[in-house]
């Protein structure tokens, strides 16, 4: 288990999702590769993220799901 991948993704979407609010699918893959590149470049291996979510794309789209000011359903 990666306590340092799932910090990191904590982290990044704190800091970049405010800024963000879709359901766009494509939008949420474009977020979802701009984690992963963004873990790269501090050196964290993309298997320590998913060690601890199954998959970047649904945490981010449950996180636009769920945040206040999200889209209507």
């Amino acid at each position: 288990m990666s306590t340092r991948g799932i910090n990191f993704l904590d982290k990044w979407m704190a800091e970049h999702l405010p800024d963000v609010v879709t359901d766009d699918p494509a939008a949420i893959s474009d977020l979802a590769d701009q984690v992963m590149e963004a873990a790269d470049r501090e050196g964290i291996e993309v298997s320590e993220i998913y060690e601890e979510v199954g998959s970047v794309f649904e945490v981010i789209a449950e996180a636009m799901q769920h945040r206040e000011g999200s889209l209507a359903d």
